[in-house]
């Protein structure tokens, strides 16, 4: 064995010794630390600053889920984004440049759609599609 292979690996056990101090330390300062009085307030669902309002098992509405679904599109082309930006830092030409606006048009065209469909409108429809 060479002497940079042992050192790599004495430096691996190293980071991997003090991940697992960090981990288990936390832990311990956590239970060290943390309170011990369990209340009616502490043992609530939420500790958030707020009084829950309803079960925790409540379903959401559809909205919600369709806005879910929206926000993780556009979440994944913004990370297609990055490195096309990237790549075409240096030699940016036309023909890119076309393809990088057909596909920032085709998002902003399902927004509209999203938007002429009401997706963005945060409430409960009764059973003519009208807004409560």
């Amino acid at each position: 064995m060479t002497g940079a292979f042992l050192i790599d690996h004495i430096y691996m056990f190293v980071f991997l010794v003090v991940a697992f101090v960090f981990g288990i330390g936390a832990f311990i300062a956590s239970s060290l630390l943390a309170p011990r009085i369990k209340t009616s307030q502490t043992r609530t669902t939420y500790e958030c600053g707020m009084e829950p309002f309803s079960d925790a098992w409540s379903r959401f509405t559809m909205v919600y889920y369709v806005y879910a679904l929206m926000f993780l599109a556009f979440g994944v082309d913004v990370l297609y984004l990055f490195p096309v930006a990237l790549v075409y830092g240096e030699n940016f030409h036309g023909r890119e440049v076309v393809e990088l606006v057909i596909f920032v048009l085709i998002l902003s065209l399902a927004i509209v759609y999203a938007w002429k469909k009401s997706i963005f409108e945060w409430g409960r429809k009764n059973g003519e599609g009208e807004w409560l």
